[in-house]
């Protein structure tokens, strides 16, 4: 499968981006492609760019880690949910109850969310490394290419 991964944040650069290490390791060692990977600013059209510059290159999916905080500055849910055609509200759901195992009631902060967009499938994670993995390990990487397929149904 083909994913490009994207990091929201406003302090990381790309060699402080040890989620987005995390991603590309986790998702190379399934045998998945990584399309593209940036950096960014939590910033509305840097998110959309970012979801044009997957399209063009062919990824099915879209991976976002940070931004799904509640402070002022995270705005990467409120982008993506305004763009998805369909939700998938079990992500969200799932992602928090297993996060709540780990991490007790902190848990509740997180609005981690997914949906599709323009035939990709998009997921949007916290910024945090255990929170990628946990998402990715036991969520993400299991329904991937079931999540893929029923997009071209």
């Amino acid at each position: 499968m083909s994913v490009f991964l994207a990091t929201c944040s406003d302090t990381r650069g790309e060699k402080q981006d040890r989620s987005g290490k995390v991603m590309r390791e986790l998702l190379e060692g399934e045998g998945h492609t990584v399309s593209g990977y940036r950096v960014i600013k939590d910033e509305p059209e840097e998110i959309r760019g970012v979801l044009k510059e997957a399209r063009e290159v062919g990824a099915r999916a879209v991976i976002f880690s940070g931004g799904t905080g509640i402070s002022r500055r995270d705005s990467t849910v409120e982008t993506l949910e305004g763009l998805f055609e369909k939700s998938v509200p079990g992500f969200g759901e799932l992602f928090r109850v297993l996060s709540y195992e780990e991490i007790g009631s902190a848990a509740m902060m997180s609005r981690a969310t997914a949906g599709t967009y323009e035939g990709m499938i998009l997921f949007a994670l916290p910024g945090s490394p255990n929170a990628v993995r946990l998402g990715l390990e036991r969520l993400i990487l299991p329904e991937l290419g079931h999540a893929v397929r029923e997009l071209t149904r």
